[in-house]
């Protein structure tokens, strides 16, 4: 299976150039990003320091009642690692004021995520697919399921749902809020797989105007991680999106990145599904991608920046070989992905 090797060293030059130029050309006091602790924001803010230096990178941690442990702790590592200062924030009081922990579903999901997943698991099997997919229907105003199964979805997942949206969309604000009060420029760390198929909120963090990696399939950016020698802790993290114990970015979206990534490469080739199919590629895995890509379309509206680098197959920075360590060994494993 082709693995989308980029040109590393060609691609730190262009994004690092690409975030001087925005503080040259905005006359800001640097750049203001959200740092995780994921892999995305932890290389983008390692850029950002190599472009303009530790002095005009300003980072800030914005975690609440549901965030993994480890996100702080990494977030951190981080920080200390490249010698900026972490603002840190806990947004959970504005979270109960507006009544996000209240529905039951989201009383019981801060106890355990073994229930978190074993309670998807039971979704997808009456529902008939994941919790996410039945996410961007609603979204998207696509209707068809059957009374049973709209009532499971409206007393569970609208409201993990909704949460999850409340929460990115008010850490936009709130980073928003301090560039215009520091005159900073407000950069964010999403990545092309994840805008590719909706696996972001739309008008949230991850939805920001200017995002210089979302030329880069996850695959990528983890090869940019490993170039840049970032520390082995945020190198092997399984991906979260910090929406409710114990649920990985892969296990929601029904996919691995590896997996995910070579579709939607194919795809942007054009391959027929034959050909996609013959890459190892089974046809529900690729059924089921073609749907979110179809079903997360009304995401993809807000006005964006053009990223500075491309990692598809007509862009700028495909090396076009086979490299190895596209992704480090995870530490642990996710059996519970399908």
């Amino acid at each position: 299976m082709q693995q989308l090797a980029i040109d590393a060293p060609l691609t730190v030059r262009l994004i690092e150039s690409y975030l001087s130029d925005l503080v040259k050309v905005r006359s800001g006091n640097g750049l203001l990003l959200g740092l995780s602790g994921g892999v995305d924001s932890s290389v983008l803010a390692t850029l950002a320091v190599r472009a303009v230096g530790k002095e005009n990178v300003h980072v800030r941690f914005l975690f609440d009642r549901d965030s993994e442990k480890s996100s702080e702790d990494n977030a951190r590592i981080m920080a200390q690692w490249l010698g900026v200062e972490l603002e840190i924030e806990d947004i959970s009081p504005v979270m109960r004021k507006r009544r996000v922990y209240a529905p039951l579903i989201m009383k019981i999901a801060l106890f355990s995520p073994r229930f978190n997943r074993r309670f998807e698991h039971a979704y997808r099997r009456i529902v008939g697919e994941t919790s996410f997919k039945s996410s961007l229907k609603v979204g998207g105003h696509v209707v068809g399921h059957s009374w049973l199964k709209r009532t499971m979805f409206n007393l569970s997942i609208r409201h993990v749902d909704k949460g999850f949206s409340e929460r990115h969309v008010y850490r936009r604000t709130v980073l928003e809020r301090k560039a215009a009060q520091d005159d900073l420029v407000l950069i964010g760390a999403a990545n092309r797989s994840e805008f590719e198929v909706g696996w972001f909120v739309k008008d949230g963090i991850d939805d920001l105007p200017i995002q210089p990696m979302t030329g880069l399939y996850k695959t990528q950016v983890w090869q940019l991680a490993a170039h840049l020698n970032l520390p082995e802790a945020i190198q092997t993290q399984l991906p979260s999106p910090d929406m409710v114990l114990g649920i990985t970015d892969e296990f929601g979206i029904g996919h691995s990145y590896q997996r995910l990534d070579v579709v939607l490469d194919l795809l942007e080739q054009k391959k027929p599904k034959g050909e996609i199919i013959e890459q190892g590629i089974s046809q529900h895995e690729l059924d089921d991608i073609l749907d979110l890509m179809k079903f997360s379309a009304w995401k993809r509206v807000s006005r964006h920046e053009a990223p500075p680098v491309d990692g598809g197959i007509n862009g700028n920075v495909r090396a076009f070989e086979e490299i190895k360590g596209v992704r480090p060994q995870l530490k642990g494993s996710d059996p519970l992905l399908s």
